[in-house]
């Protein structure tokens, strides 16, 4: 049979091939995070009609004569540049800017993927539409466990902190003529627990006492001093110990005549507080913010990068698999190097170029034909052939 007939069959193979991978990149030119792939076509074996020589005395040498033996598809690569970004204002929609994946567990498997839809499910863990776990780092008592292993991101609503008070401040103005300045501070303690701390002044002109007592029995007292309504010492006093103790800050407060605005200016403390909603942050750290108005992290989102990322593999549902030709996966946070930053209510889009897809289904449509070409006309000369027997 003639070669040619076996390299069109070659070339009609291969770009069905390419026909089928422009159409998957055009069907999912609306995928979040879909990467598009293109084709490679080489030449398969080609037989050897005639050996190369080398120059000799009196005649030069000659080239190999070969016959190519068709085309075959060397590989199908995944273009990994950025898609364009979709603002879709859901908390829990994230993009990333950069080479990183994000990574999820389904059915104990460690997966990447470039899709940023994730919403909580009813064990409130974020979870892509097909059912994989973001994966992070979690941070108790709003420390994240940097470095240590990666686990389950869990977003419970009925999440709950309060805040022990540390510090109390005071601005304003005691009246240099004298007078007695009575103030009462609501703090609170680490589960939330308020108590009320007060404070007395008494005094006139340069000097005046401070007395403090706390509802749980704590007491202290100190001096302050002024010069010209200025306060010259000390700058703070504290009151309790331990744990439980406060340092009242009396650096702003001055003895002017004629006014008393003397005012508690803030305390660190809060109450309980339960979870109301949670932003994310530039590092991957989803911070919560609490109906005691606390803001706390969560947790932290671990994105992962490797050395070679065509050589991921494709395992459906927008996610990939490590291979031995990607390299080792390599975890890290947003803003590590190589690895790119996070941006929350946006998603990315997919890369597809639709004008270069359809110019491609163009080549491979006239590349099928002219394969098919090679076919028919081989059929006819081999029809010629057996004809010259009547």
């Amino acid at each position: 049979m003639l070669r040619s007939l076996y390299s069109g069959i070659s070339g009609l193979r291969a770009h069905q091939t390419m026909l089928d991978v422009t159409g998957n990149n055009i069907a999912n030119v609306n995928t979040a995070g879909f990467k598009a792939s293109s084709t490679q076509f080489q030449d398969t074996l080609s037989q050897l009609q005639q050996g190369a020589t080398g120059p000799q005395a009196g005649s030069g040498g000659s080239n190999p004569a070969q016959i190519g033996l068709g085309v075959r598809v060397a590989g199908v690569t995944t273009n990994f540049s950025q898609g364009s970004s979709q603002s879709t204002g859901r908390a829990t929609d994230m993009m990333i800017s950069g080479d990183g994946f994000f990574v999820t567990s389904k059915g104990g498997q460690q997966l990447f993927t470039r899709a940023g839809s994730f919403s909580p499910d009813s064990a409130n863990q974020l979870v892509s539409p097909d059912g994989g776990i973001l994966q992070g780092w979690p941070a108790p008592n709003g420390v994240v466990t940097a470095g240590g292993p990666v686990g389950d991101i869990t977003l419970n609503p009925n999440t709950m902190i309060a805040a022990a008070t540390k510090k109390v401040t005071l601005d304003g103005n005691l009246p240099a003529e004298g007078a007695t300045v009575d103030r009462v501070v609501k703090v609170y303690d680490a589960t939330g627990a308020e108590r009320n701390l007060a404070l007395k002044f008494t005094g006139s002109g340069n000097s005046w006492t401070v007395d403090a007592t706390d509802d749980n029995g704590a007491k202290n007292s100190t001096v302050l001093t002024f010069n010209n309504g200025q306060l010259t010492g000390p700058g703070s006093m504290t009151v309790g110990t331990g744990p439980a103790q406060i340092t009242v800050d009396l650096s702003k407060v001055s003895a002017y005549a004629k006014m008393d605005s003397l005012a508690v200016s803030g305390q660190d403390g809060a109450p309980v507080g339960k979870l109301e909603s949670y932003t994310l942050g530039s590092d991957g750290s989803l911070v919560g913010s609490f109906s005691n108005g606390l803001k706390q992290v969560l947790a932290k989102i671990a994105l992962a990068k490797f050395t070679n990322p065509g050589g991921l593999e494709k395992a459906g549902g927008s996610s990939y698999v490590a291979t031995g030709n990607s390299g080792g996966v390599q975890l890290g946070a947003a803003g590590d190097p190589g690895i790119g930053t996070l941006t929350g209510g946006t998603l990315e889009m997919s890369n597809v170029d639709l004008s270069q897809e359809f110019t491609n289904l163009i080549v491979a449509q006239r590349g099928f034909q002219a394969n098919a070409r090679i076919i028919t006309t081989s059929d006819e000369v081999l029809q010629e052939l057996t004809q010259l027997k009547r």
